[in-house]
């Protein structure tokens, strides 16, 4: 979605990854002015999935587009509108699929009622209003919540790759000859 609303463009975000770039500019844009509808509403299990509302974003920057008469690339007068409204609704749909989950273990003895922990990781725990929407979750259902600081909050990708180049270094199955790979962390 930053990506797509050229969000390395905008002059309060421009050195900003996209997720922080998102949570930066929803924090002064409302939230009311566009709704999406929430992925996956007729499954009742515990998946994750955002592709349907990326679809749905999507579609609605190029109205958005169109109305303003702007260009791919240049940025909407609603942009913190976007971003506000597109974040709540990843929020909504993480905090419902987290409540199935938590259900779910209880309900099946994975989990004691007593002292259960929910843990929160990677680059979605760094999103304060994610974070806050969990910690509401958690406290509702008495769980407790951890979250590594938002400092440690990177994105699983890039610490699955640091993980892939440790092991590779350190000769731990990765490949039989490490002979003519290069590898350069970014």
């Amino acid at each position: 979605v930053a990506r797509r609303l050229s969000l390395k463009e905008h002059p309060e975000c421009h050195s900003m990854a996209g997720g922080k770039a998102i949570e930066h500019l929803a924090q002064t844009g409302n939230q009311e002015l566009l709704t999406f509808r929430l992925p996956m509403q007729h499954y009742r299990n515990c998946d994750f999935s955002f592709s349907g509302l990326q679809n749905l974003v999507n579609n609605a920057i190029v109205q958005k587009e169109k109305e303003e008469g702007i260009q791919e690339g240049e940025i909407l007068s609603c942009v913190k509108d976007i971003a506000a409204a597109v974040q709540h609704a990843v929020a909504v749909h993480i905090i419902q699929r987290t409540y199935r989950a938590m259900l779910f273990c209880i309900k099946n003895s994975i989990l004691l009622s007593k002292n259960a922990t929910l843990v929160v990781s990677g680059g979605v725990a760094s999103n304060q209003y994610i974070r806050k929407g969990l910690q509401n979750l958690a406290d509702a259902n008495d769980f407790a919540l951890l979250c590594p600081p938002p400092r440690l909050c990177t994105d699983n990708g890039v610490m699955i790759a640091w993980n892939g180049i440790e092991r590779l270094r350190a000769g731990l199955g990765v490949l039989r000859s490490t002979d003519g790979i290069r590898y350069e962390p970014r």
